[in-house]
C-alpha cells in the first residue's frame, strides 16, 4: 500500500470518531457518557480478539494495558471531565494540542530530530480547530483545562508508545486494537458502572448508537488507528487528529442546524492545511515515502516486540 493510501484509511479513524458526539446526543440516553464509553471499547475489544484470536504474550500483556489505560482507558473519563466542565469548543480545542504533544515526545522517546516545521503546523492546527469551535462566551474552569490537556497527552503518549513498541510477529492491527479496547473497557467498567450505572431504558435507537460507537468507533476505527501508526510516521499520524472536531462541527451544521460564518470557514482551512503539512516530511525530495516509513513498516512486519 502506498503512503497516499494507508493515509486515507487511517483518516477514516478520526473522522468517524468525529460523530460521536452527534450519536450521543441525538441517540443515546442522556447522562451516560462514561457507559457509552465502555460499550464503545469492551465489547469491540472482545470481538477483535475473537476473530484474530491472538492473547498478548510475556510483556505484552503489561505493555496492552499501559497502551489501552492511555490511549482508550484514562482518555475517554478525562473527556468526560473536561466536557462537564467546559464548553465543548474549549474541550475540543485542547484536545486538538495532541500534535503538539506528540511533536516532543518523538524527540524525547523516538529519538528522532526536532522538527519545526511539525510544531509550527501544530500551533496552526489549534488555531484552526479554535477558530471552527470556540464561541466568544466560552469560560475556562481550571478542573476543565487541566483534564483536557490531560487527554492530549494521555492519547500522545499512547500513540507515541504505540509507535515505538510495534506489534508482536505475527499479530494484526485488529489484534492490537482488541487487547487495547479490552484493556481499556476493564478499566471503564467500574468507573462507569459507579459514577452513572447502567441507564434505565435502552430502545431500538440506542441500540443502534451503541453498535455504531462499538463496531464503527471501536472496532473498526481502531483497527485503521493502529494500522496507520505502523505504517507512518507517528507525529504525521497524530495530526490527522484535527479531522474529529472538524467532522463534529461539520455535522452540527448539517444534522443540528448550527451555524458556520466566516471565521469557522477560515478555521477549517487552516486545520485542513495542517494536516495536509503535517503529512510531509520536510527535506526529503519524495515525501510520500521517506526512510523512516521504510524503516517503521520492517519493523513492524518483523515484530520489534520486547
Amino acid at each position: 500500500m502506498d503512503r497516499f493510501r494507508i493515509t486515507l484509511l487511517t483518516a477514516i479513524a478520526p473522522a468517524v470518531w468525529g460523530t460521536t458526539y452527534v450519536v450521543t446526543t441525538e441517540l443515546l440516553p442522556p447522562g451516560h457518557p462514561l457507559f457509552a464509553s465502555l460499550v464503545r471499547a469492551g465489547p469491540a475489544g472482545l470481538i477483535a480478539i475473537a476473530l484474530t484470536r491472538a492473547l498478548p504474550t510475556g510483556s505484552w500483556w503489561w505493555k496492552s494495558a499501559v497502551l489501552g489505560v492511555l490511549n482508550i482507558g484514562a482518555f475517554f473519563p478525562l473527556l468526560f471531565v473536561a466536557a462537564l466542565h467546559l464548553p465543548g469548543g474549549v474541550a475540543a480545542t485542547l484536545g486538538a494540542a495532541q500534535p503538539l504533544v506528540v511533536a516532543v515526545l518523538v524527540v524525547v522517546v523516538l529519538r528522532e530530530p526536532f522538527s519545526a516545521w511539525r510544531l509550527s503546523w501544530g500551533l496552526v492546527g489549534i488555531t484552526g480547530v479554535a477558530l471552527v469551535v470556540l464561541r466568544s462566551t466560552a469560560a475556562l474552569d481550571a478542573v476543565g483545562v487541566v483534564a483536557g490537556l490531560l487527554s492530549a497527552v494521555s492519547m500522545g503518549v499512547g500513540v507515541t508508545l504505540t509507535k515505538k513498541w510495534g506489534r508482536p510477529t505475527g499479530v494484526p492491527a485488529m489484534g492490537l486494537a482488541g487487547w487495547q479496547l479490552t484493556a481499556g473497557g476493564l478499566l471503564l467498567l467500574p468507573t462507569a458502572l459507579l459514577v452513572e450505572g447502567v441507564p434505565p431504558a435502552v430502545d431500538s435507537t440506542a441500540l443502534a448508537g451503541y453498535a455504531w460507537l462499538g463496531l464503527i468507533g471501536g472496532l473498526l476505527a481502531y483497527t485503521l488507528w493502529f494500522s496507520g501508526i505502523a505504517h507512518l510516521p507517528v507525529a504525521s499520524v497524530a495530526v490527522l487528529g484535527l479531522l474529529s472536531p472538524l467532522v463534529a462541527a461539520t455535522l452540527g451544521a448539517v444534522l443540528l442546524g448550527q451555524t458556520l460564518g466566516a471565521v469557522q470557514v477560515v478555521g477549517f482551512a487552516l486545520a485542513l492545511a495542517a494536516i495536509a503539512a503535517g503529512q510531509i516530511t520536510p527535506g526529503s525530495a519524495t515525501p510520500p515515502a521517506t526512510d523512516t516509513d521504510h524503516i517503521a513498516v520492517s519493523t513492524a512486519q518483523t515484530g520489534r516486540a520486547r
